[in-house]
């Protein structure tokens, strides 16, 4: 939250969305908030595609959002205990689209420009590094995006 409050006059003035543990965003509002943004950040628990429904994400065309910064895969007891006890319903193909390459590309697919995304599992703190790190040069500095994942490799 403070990292979203530190670069609010930077980027736009308005930012939309959900932030903390108010509430589960319903699969509504997921579409209205990619749907209506040029940018997308998802800085959460697990897996983003975790928190989506496959069938309704491919079968959206959202162009207008040029850039999808997932911060997921991180893992606490809880969300290994809610992630674990979804997973039993899902067939092991819909948990492989639920990986970081398969979910960047059913991104692209929908109509998303650019997608930045981690591979593997990190802790809270690591992605709140991250992504100071992404918003300082991103804009801050005016970066592209292909040159700020550059500098966080």
């Amino acid at each position: 939250k403070e990292i979203l409050e530190k670069y609010h006059d930077l980027f736009t003035l308005q930012w939309e969305g959900v932030i903390g543990n108010m509430c589960v965003p319903s699969q509504a509002e997921w579409e209205q908030l990619l749907t209506n943004c040029s940018a997308f950040l998802f800085y959460g628990m697990e897996r983003f595609m975790s928190h989506v429904l496959l069938n309704w994400l491919v079968a959206m065309n959202i162009p207008k959002c040029r850039l999808v910064i997932l911060l997921d895969v991180v893992r606490s007891q809880q969300s290994y205990q809610r992630i674990t006890n979804s997973d039993i319903h899902k067939s092991c193909l819909r948990i492989a689209l639920e990986r970081p390459t398969e979910t960047a590309m059913l991104l692209s697919l929908t109509g998303v420009g650019s997608v930045i995304a981690l591979q593997w599992y990190t802790t809270l703190q690591e992605n709140a590094e991250r992504l100071e790190l992404l918003f300082e040069n991103l804009l801050s500095f005016g970066k592209t995006a292909g040159h700020t994942v550059h500098i966080l490799q």
